[in-house]
């Protein structure tokens, strides 16, 4: 071990001397020229395990160069105040992006990949609570979430659902506005309705002290299981969540947290709005599908607030879950880990969550991140925390001065317009040298980056995200280090219906700055093509300044809100089931789930004569995944048929669900998780660096005209229909005998609903039989065969 560390400590000083020695510009551009081509070789050729640190080497040697460069020859004189102010802090918000560009490639080189854990006899699992805090979200999707939970695969004597509602404590039902009062003892009678209906726990607290970690600290002073699971309100369980989690805690003692990622079934605004939702892997997934990953080589994997377990004891010892700043999450981890207690991540999508539908809401639930984060920096700094390795402090200092991001990007934005109206020398060099040093240090940059995240990071996504948070968390920085103390806990937005295109309340600053780098462009070319002795840096710098203009005309595609599709997301499923509708029963394949709809595929031939051209009242009833119980059937109504050839595709409306409904409605759509795996996978398509560039400046310059063209059209809200009726779930037990009854008999399957006439294709309809049956099964097949094959096909490259 010791002649290793001597080797790499050699091999460190020997890359430094080297990396110091002078040398001309053009042998500059060679050796980088060189390095990159040699990198393609690598990745196209010869990538692997071993070959992967290489790549990420001569790339770091390239990037180690260009900072030397910029430190020792790039800054304005001290004897210009102004330029070299400007020019030190646009130095500055660089070496941040170097910082951070290191780190994460030494948390994240060489991700764990956990096994799954052994699976031990139902006598000697652990008992569960699951904790779902709530606070002012409706009452479907909290049906949704519970009924789910309530179904997880695990033994039911040791599994206690429990809904933490802290929108009606007794402070809120004693509010001093009437209004709000009764609004809160409402939903406290609605909710334990809900809960007694579904077999789970209500437990409200007197006051709303310490938001949701004094939320859950007073589950924990009521519940007495061993392990405790976290799910957000929104964030529904597939049934395999604790079956998948659980195991891990018996291979380590000291293990208080196993996380799983944050899946979502909506699109955030800039995958809506841009359209990427089904194409582009989603912003998240870099994080759950590398860094946390990367963490966990390190024992650094921490609680994400949802779709987690946690060790009681390990709970218990910390004094509960820490409330301190509003990032109770990353900061019970932080707290645990110092306590010498061990985290282990699970790259699996267990749960199904919704994000924020507008900007607006998603910017405030991002600036609550950065300023809890930041308030776990300047409160309970890493560097100096006692316990934590020092690898675990880096990695925390990741994680926390990531969120610093608003401040370089702000600085490279307008930096070059310093020059461009001002004239500022903040950047001293040659055109040649920009392209020696500066543009290769760009594309090798982008190659390294693209190499660790391409499955999971279009080009220049990353710096979209940035933009558009950074016009607002930078006001957010600024706020928690002014005090620490003062933020609060917001609970973000969601479940909005977004029924109509229009420009966000956020889109101003966006429309001024766009209007600011446009006049930027238009003056840098004047000066360039008529100005005498206008340099080509102006030319440099201008197209440095056209970058900035397509990223912020990007941005305004973001601003300008488009309607949404569905009014509840959907889930792309491959379930059989038995659909009971206008006389006939009929073996079908669901395709797509949602909480107010699916679609069902079925030959043509077995649907009822006439069924499309009026709603009919029917059930479905599906097959439980393996060794689920048996739910009951969901009553539907037909809503519209498509045919295609000799089959067709039908979608069924639920109307209003009633808690036994949820319940089958949960198996239905959250019964395998491979469902979200599948998803998730057809997304991940390597995006090389050229078509990744193409596609970015196509939205900066596309996006501008579509944003112009939504503002000058106005709030054009579209005529609602009185005649339609809202399919929006609701529950509303009473109400659900709008649709009326069809129970099946015991065997969903190869029974017919009770009082319908048992019409089946001649060959028989059974699930095991040759016919609908068959030709159900066969078509799930065919699409799992297509979607492997298609993975087999897959190629990546890195340009």
């Amino acid at each position: 071990m010791a002649l290793r560390w001597l080797a790499w400590i050699g091999t460190t000083l020997a890359g430094l001397v080297l990396l110091s020695q002078p040398v001309g510009t053009q042998n500059q551009l060679a050796m980088s020229l060189a390095a990159m081509a040699a990198m393609i070789v690598l990745w196209l050729f010869l990538d692997g395990p071993r070959t992967r640190f290489v790549f990420l080497a001569l790339g770091s040697l390239v990037v180690l160069r260009y900072i030397l460069w910029r430190l020792t020859e790039t800054l304005p004189s001290p004897g210009d105040p102004v330029s070299f102010g400007f020019g030190l802090l646009l130095l500055v918000g660089e070496l941040y992006c170097v910082f951070i560009l290191f780190v994460s490639l030494v948390i994240n080189a060489d991700p764990l990949r956990r096994p799954p854990p052994p699976a031990a006899p139902a006598a000697e699992l652990p008992s569960v609570d699951v904790f779902v805090p709530s606070y002012n979200e409706d009452a479907a999707i909290l049906a949704m979430t519970l009924a789910a939970a309530r179904q997880m695969n695990y033994p039911p004597e040791k599994l206690t659902v429990w809904l933490l509602d802290d929108g009606g404590t007794d402070q809120k039902c004693a509010d001093s506005d009437p209004e709000k009062a009764r609004a809160a003892q409402a939903r406290r009678v609605e909710l334990q309705a809900l809960c007694a209906d579904l077999g789970v726990r209500y437990l409200t607290r007197p006051r709303n002290l310490h938001a949701k970690a004094g939320n859950l600290n007073n589950g924990l002073a009521h519940a007495t299981g061993d392990l405790v699971a976290v799910l957000d309100a929104d964030h529904v369980p597939f049934r395999s969540f604790l079956a998948e989690t659980v195991g891990y805690f018996a291979q380590d003692p000291k293990l208080f947290l196993v996380q799983t990622p944050h899946a979502f079934l909506n699109p955030d605004p800039i995958e809506r709005n841009l359209r990427t939702f089904a194409r582009m892997p989603s912003e998240n997934e870099m994080f759950y599908a590398v860094t946390q990953a990367g963490l966990d080589k390190w024992n650094g994997s921490f609680f994400c607030g949802s779709a987690a377990l946690l060790r009681r004891t390990a709970l218990d010892e910390a004094g509960g879950f820490s409330g301190i700043t509003i990032t109770e999450d990353c900061e019970t981890a932080f707290e645990l880990h110092a306590r010498g207690w061990t985290s282990a991540y699970v790259d699996k999508p267990l749960i199904a969550g919704l994000q924020p539908e507008t900007l607006t809401a998603f910017i405030g639930q991002r600036s609550r991140w950065c300023q809890g984060m930041f308030q776990i920096l300047l409160l309970k700094n890493p560097a100096f925390q006692k316990g934590l390795k020092p690898i675990q402090k880096l990695a925390y200092l990741s994680s926390m001065t990531f969120w610093f991001f608003p401040v370089p990007r702000l600085i490279f934005m307008f930096a070059p317009l310093l020059h461009i109206f001002f004239d500022l020398k903040i950047f001293v060099a040659s055109v040649d040298e920009s392209i020696a040093y500066t543009a290769t240090y760009i594309v090798i940059n982008l190659m390294m980056q693209n190499y660790v995240y391409g499955k999971f990071r279009w080009p220049f996504v990353s710096e979209l995200y940035e933009y558009v948070q950074g016009l607002y968390l930078s006001k957010a920085i600024v706020s928690v280090i002014w005090s620490p103390r003062k933020p609060t806990f917001n609970v973000t937005d969601k479940g909005v219906s977004l029924d109509h295109d229009h420009i966000s309340s956020a889109a101003l600053p966006f429309f001024v700055v766009y209007g600011l780098l446009l006049a930027g462009c238009a003056v840098a070319a004047w000066r360039y093509l008529f100005e005498p002795g206008v340099t080509n840096l102006m030319l440099v710098v201008g197209l440095w300044n056209l970058f900035n203009l397509l990223t912020a005309g990007a941005a305004l595609g973001v601003c300008a809100e488009r309607r949404q599709l569905e009014r509840t997301p959907s889930l792309a499923v491959r379930r059989r089931a038995l659909m009971t509708l206008g006389g006939r029963a009929v073996d079908v394949a669901v395709e797509r789930v949602s909480a107010e709809a699916c679609t069902v595929r079925l030959p043509a031939a077995m649907l009822a004569p006439g069924a499309g051209q009026r709603a009919l009242p029917g059930a479905l009833t599906v097959v439980p995944v393996e060794g689920a119980p048996p739910a009951g059937p969901l009553p539907v109504a037909l809503e519209s048929v498509e045919r295609a050839g000799d089959e067709a595709v039908c979608r069924l409306v639920f109307g209003r669900l009633r808690p036994q409904d949820y319940t089958a409605l949960a198996g239905l759509m959250y019964g395998d998780a491979e469902a979200m795996r599948r998803f998730q996978l057809r997304r991940r398509r390597h995006k090389d660096i050229l078509t990744g560039t193409a596609q970015f400046v196509w939205w900066g310059f596309s996006e501008p005209v579509r944003a112009l063209r939504v503002l000058l059209a106005g709030d054009a809200r579209p005529v609602p229909d009185e005649t339609a009726a809202d399919a929006r779930p609701v529950y509303d037990a009473p109400a659900a005998a709008a649709l009326p009854e069809m129970p099946l008999s015991p065997n969903p399957v190869a029974s017919v609903a009770a009082g319908a006439p048992a019409v089946r294709p001649a060959s028989g309809a059974g699930p095991d039989g040759d016919g609908a049956g068959d030709w159900v099964r066969q078509m799930l097949d065919l699409e799992n065969e297509r979607l492997l094959d298609a993975q087999r096909r897959r190629r990546t490259s890195p340009i």
